[in-house]
Formats: C-alpha cells, structure tokens, sequence
C-alpha cells in the first residue's frame, strides 16, 4: 500500500462513526462524579482545586468505559490513584528541566510497557502522563502539590462509590460477552445452512473465555446463567460443522440436507433465544416450529451414521443450553462453590497477585524487536521532544502538544495515524463550539463549570461512536475548565489548535523514524499459527487413538493456543494491510492463500474433535502414528516458512498411506477428516512455496546484503543499515 493511500485509509478511518450501542446511564453516572466533585470544591475552595478535582473525577470515570473484566469501581479507583501519584511526583521533579525530563521519559516509557499487560492498562497508564504534564503548573508548593493529588484521587473515589451505590446492569459486560459467543454460534449455524464450508471466526469465544474468568470473591456471586453455555458453546460449533459438512455429515443434496439445513435453522433460533435470555435476564422463549424440529425420530429419521449422531448430539446440547438459560433467571439460586484446585471456574488473579504476573509480561516484552518495547520508547521521546519544543514557543499551556502525542500513540501505525487526525478534527470542532458558548454567555466560573460537567457527559455518551466524536466534546471541556479558572478563550483556542496540531504530527513522525511494522513479522506469525495447528491437530488425533482425560485435557490446551497464534495471525495480517511498506517474505496473495489453507485445515482438526470417541467407543489405533507425522512435519514446516524456504509433508503423506493399507483402519469418517488435514498441507506448501527462480534471486538479494555488511564494517563506518 503506497503511503497516499495509507493516509486516505487512515483519514477515513478517523473519521468513521462506529455503529454501537449507547450507554446513557453510565454516561450520566460519570457525569455526575464529575459535578459531585467540580461543584463544592469550586464553591468551597478555588478554580484551581476545582480543576484537579474535574482532572481526577474526568480521567476515572473515563478508564471505566475501557474493556476491562475487573469490577468497576476497582479501576476508578486505580485509575484515581495512578493519577495523585503521577501529579505528587511530577511536581517533585517540575522545578528544573534537568530532573523533570528524566522523570517524564521514564515514566513515558512505563506507561507505554503498560501495554504489554492489555490495552485497558496502556491507556490508563496514558492518562497518567497527561496529569503530570497538566498539574505541575497548578501548585506552589510540596503541601499544595499534596493537596492536589489528594483532590484528583477524590475524583476516583468519587466515581467508585458511585459505582457502588449505583449499579447498572451489574454482571453486563460478563452477560454480553457470553451472549455474544452463543449469537456467534448462531449465525455460525445460519450460514451454514447455504454454506457446509463457511468459516467461523473464534474471537467471541475467546472473549467469553476471558470474561469467565474471576477472582474467588467474584465467583462467590457471579451469576448461576453465567456458569455453564460458554462451554457448550464450544462444544456446539464443531457440532454444527460436522452435521453441515457434505464430506462428512450430511449429503450434499437430498432430503438428508434439508433435513440438516432444518436442524440448523432449529439451533440458530435456539441459541440466539439462549443469548437474549442471558443477556436481558429474562427466561428463554423458543419457537414452537423449532422445538418441533429438534425432535429426532427414531424411525422416520432420513439422517444416517455420523450425521444421525450429529444430529442426536445437537438436540442433546440445545436442551442442556435453555435448561442452563432459564435457570439463571430464577433468583434464589446461588452459583456452584469453586472447586479445591479451583477447576469450577477460571482463575484471575487478584490485585495483590497481579503484580508478578504484571513484572512477567513487562519483561517479556523488553526486547527490540517487541512492538510494545518500540511504542515505549516512541512514547518517551515524543512526550519529551513535545514538551521541549512547546516550552520554547510564544504560547501558553505548552503541555497540550505531549498530551496530544501521548493520548493519541497507539502501538500500531494504523491506529495512531487515524487518532491523530481524529483528534485534530475533533479539537477544532470542541474549541470552535466552546468559543460560541463561552462568547454568547460570559465569562462566569459557575456557568463555565456547568458546561464542563455537561461537555463530559456528551463526552462518555460518544465515547465508543469514535475517538473524532467524543474529542470534540473533550475538547469543549477542556476550554470550559480553562474558562473557570480565568482563562480568556482568546488565549486558550489558538492556542489549543496549534499545540494540538504539533502533538498529533509528532505522533505520526515517530512512527516513521523508529517504527514497528507488521509486514515483516508474517512469516513469523504463520509459522506459529502452522505449529499450534499442527499440535491441535495431533492432539484430537491422540484422542481417537487413545481416548483418556490426560489427552482430552492437552486437546482443549493445544486448541486455546491455535485460537491465541490465529489471533496473533489475524491481528498482524490486519495491521500489515494498512502500512505502507512493501511486502517482505510474503505477498499479498500469499499471505491470504495461506490464511485460507490454515482455515481449512484447523476446520478439519475441528471436525475430528466433534467425533472424539468416548472411553467406551471404538478407537483408532492407526491414529497414533499420523499424529506423530502431523506434528513432526508442521513443526518442521514452520521453520522452514520463518527461513523462506518450502515446507514437506513426506512422514503425512507415508503415515496416510499406512493407514490406508492397514487391515482395520478404523473409523472411515476420520480418515476422511485426516485426508482434508493433508489436502489443507498441501494447499499452505502452494502459498507459500517458491519458485527456483525467486530462490536464486533471494539468494543473490542476501549475498549483496552480506558483502555491503561486511564492506561498511571493513571500512570503519560501522554496520551498514540494511532497514527493517
């Protein structure tokens, strides 16, 4: 993608209004932490206590609308904290460039690695930054300094005990993540219906995965709905794609595929009746065609062999799903006690013992090629160039133009280019409506405040309709805080546009002196996705061969990291289409034959697992060694596409064989699954393999490299810089 069309992609998305669902409620709750604390402190004490007060109450009730599984009111209270600290301490070191600068890039740099914990931590963390920048200027001494941080850590209590008083839709995200995983499996079971094939993205289930997991005392009242369907969610998908699929299930043609295409229909309804029941809390209505449907006659059934047992296995799920629906509406019921080892629920750590998990994800990011370890010290050096250049310009709050570069750098090139100018255009609209307001209406420090707590509740409204959107009202709050503690808006709009405007474009050039690009890393991220398929796939196999819980347990552990390295793939493979950087290792084309092949070959894995043979059932001997092959030669594949070279598939296609020509080779179903998994293999060798000719070329490309390398070094200039 040449950069042209790099910056309309990224203009475009700046300015996209996000099509999502508005939360009133908590909008006008923050917006009321916000008036709780701005209204006495301005009344009782000063503007400038008022400011610190707004700053505090604004930024936590901002952190709590970020993605996080925790409670609420822990991160307010985080948040209020994070931010007390970074003022005190700001202000400690804020007398002389010589110590202020140091600490300002080093704490930059932390709140960039925050990242490597989630992205609710970096923007936090951001936060952070942007009130050491902003409330240095407001104190006079070690006392005050105090006395602010103080104020700003009342903003975050504020806004928790609120959210402790005032509860809306307690349980919601956790309720709409696990709704989300059933709707997906619905619509997976809908498109299914015109398409056997269809792909299925994994990502609802991994977000539900995480929003099940809690600490002991969340599990003690966690909801009883909240307890079981993500697991048959899981346990539904490879279900449907068994009974949908025309090499396996159901025939392609005939009255076995309208029946299936029935009993898809049947399930979808049933499962999206499952996710509004847990969403809403309200009991599960299903229509009556549908229960209809789900009946399986034992002797007009037109379904036979694995697509009989298919379809025996769906109604068996179905029912275990509304039983499960309906359950968790009838209050009284309280949730299973967790376990001695805790195997009731999934474990997160709590606050206290969050800290080494913390240091163990920090340092295993500090590494050079780390994205997040590039965005750290982007950020330090922006934050700190910011402040230098706005300290020497005619113009006061020089601190606008490192909080724009701060709050706008995201670790990617995409996000942070599309933020720049989102906040740009989202400045200039809030300074230009705030000028109208603050002209047309005086300047009153009450009337100026009472904007402010309004322009944050618009500001929280919009705060998941885009980043332009919600700006422009941050950008009108701003302006009114700075109007109630005496600023005239001929002072602080120039001056605001400009400073933003440097901020924002010193984002965007660090980006292109020290970036992170994707593009590179491809091969890479394919290479880990092959080998977790690979072992995925051994896995299930292990489980026909041999069906006992060690092996069922590795199978659910090796799927967890295919959907993780999928993930890591997708995200890549989305980021790298949007730089504009040539390809490196693999094309375009390449890297999206070989996603397709990977697909295919983890749907067939899938498959396999949905026939995983019980302790009592029939077993596959000659699965064994065909997982042993399977995860030899995938692994093996997988160095060979991070060196650029072609992978082998010669210990699958002789394990095939042999389980071809043994007397009893099993279950004709999963050979058929295992003869999909090869077909996948070999469709992955044609992405990626190359010609001799670009062999030769590659080869002679490396050498030219090497001898200009070793050139340089010869000469004492030092390494050559071969790019990245």
């Amino acid at each position: 993608m040449t950069w042209l069309r790099a910056f309309g992609e990224v203009v475009r998305s700046g300015l996209t209004i996000e099509e999502t669902r508005l939360e009133p409620l908590l909008a006008l709750r923050t917006a009321a932490g916000v008036a709780i604390v701005v209204g006495p402190t301005l009344w009782l004490i000063s503007p400038a206590y008022a400011a610190s007060a707004a700053l505090g109450a604004y930024s936590a009730g901002g952190a709590t609308f970020q993605r996080s599984w925790r409670p609420r009111k822990v991160v307010a209270l985080g948040a209020g904290a994070g931010l007390a600290l970074s003022t005190f301490v700001g202000y400690l070191a804020a007398g002389r460039l010589v110590t202020f600068l140091p600490l300002l890039a080093v704490w930059a740099f932390a709140a960039g690695m925050a990242w490597a914990v989630g992205s609710t931590a970096g923007i936090v963390a951001a936060t952070t930054v942007g009130s050491m920048l902003v409330t240095i200027t407001l104190p006079t001494s070690v006392g005050r300094a105090l006395e602010h941080a103080a104020v700003i850590a009342l903003g975050g209590v504020t806004q928790a005990v609120l959210i402790l008083l005032f509860p809306i839709r307690r349980w919601g995200a956790h309720r709409d993540a696990l709704a989300d995983a059933l709707a997906a499996v619905a619509d997976y079971a809908r498109r299914l219906r015109h398409h056997p094939t269809a792909p299925f993205d994994p990502e609802p289930l991994m977000t539900a995965r995480d929003a099940a997991a809690v600490t002991p005392s969340q599990a003690r009242t966690r909801p009883p709905v909240l307890h079981g369907p993500r697991g048959l969610a899981e346990r539904i998908r490879p279900v449907v794609a068994a009974l949908a699929d025309p090499d396996v299930g159901a025939p392609a043609e005939g009255p076995g595929r309208d029946r299936a295409r029935e009993l898809l229909d049947a399930a979808a309804d049933v499962l999206d009746a499952a996710a509004r029941s847990i969403r809403r809390g309200t009991p599960a209505e299903v229509r009556p065609e549908s229960t209809d449907v789900l009946r399986v006659d034992e002797e007009h059934e037109v379904l036979e062999g694995p697509a009989r047992q298919a379809a025996e296995r769906l109604v068996e799920l179905l029912g275990e799903a509304l039983e499960i629906a309906g359950s968790g509406c009838v209050r009284g019921r309280t949730p299973t006690p967790p376990g001695p080892a805790g195997a009731q629920f999934l474990v997160r750590p709590t606050m206290h013992r969050l800290v080494p998990v913390v240091v163990r994800a920090v340092r295993r990011e500090l590494r050079r090629d780390s994205p997040v370890f590039r965005h750290a010290v982007r950020l330090a050096a922006v934050a700190t160039l910011g402040y230098l250049i706005a300290a020497r310009l005619p113009l006061g709050h020089g601190y606008w133009a490192p909080i724009a570069s701060v709050m706008v750098m995201r670790p990617d090139f995409h996000r942070t280019y599309a933020r720049a100018v989102a906040r740009l255009a989202g400045t200039l609209a809030g300074v230009a409506l705030a000028t109208g307001m603050v002209r047309s209406l005086g300047p009153d420090a009450h009337v100026s405040g009472a904007l402010a707590v309004v322009s944050a509740g618009l500001s929280y409204t919009l705060n998941r309709t885009g980043y332009a959107y919600s700006q422009c009202f941050t950008a009108a709050y701003v302006v009114f805080l700075l109007g109630m503690g005496g600023q005239a808006w001929e002072q602080t709009v120039p001056e605001r546009v400009v400073l933003t405007l440097l901020g924002g474009a010193l984002a965007m050039l660090a980006h292109v002196v020290f970036p992170a690009w994707e593009t590179p890393r491809l091969p890479g991220r394919l290479a880990d996705w092959l080998a977790a398929n690979g072992r995925y796939a051994a896995a299930v196999l292990r489980n026909h061969a041999e069906p006992t819980r060690e092996h069922l347990a590795d199978m659910r552990r090796a799927l967890l990291e295919s959907r993780e390295a999928r993930a890591a793939w997708q995200e890549a493979y989305d980021r790298a289409r949007q730089e504009p950087v040539r390809p490196r290792g693999l094309t375009s084309r390449e890297a999206q034959e070989a996603q397709e092949a990977l697909k295919g070959f983890g749907r067939a894995a899938m498959l396999m697992e949905s026939h995983v043979p019980g302790a009592d059932s029939h077993v596959v001997p000659e699965a064994e060694r065909f997982a042993e092959a399977l995860e030899t030669d995938t692994s093996k594949a997988a160095v060979a596409v991070r060196e650029h070279r072609n992978p082998d598939w010669g210990r699958v296609e002789e394990a095939l064989h042999a389980w071809e020509d043994a007397a009893d080779n099993g279950s004709p179903v999963v050979r058929r699954e295992a003869e999909l998994q090869k077909r996948a293999l070999e469709d992955l060798a044609t992405a990626v393999s190359r010609t001799p000719l670009e062999r030769d070329v590659g080869s002679a490309r490396e050498e030219q490299r090497v001898r200009a390398t070793l050139a340089a070094e010869g000469n004492g200039s030092g390494p050559a810089h071969l790019g990245r």
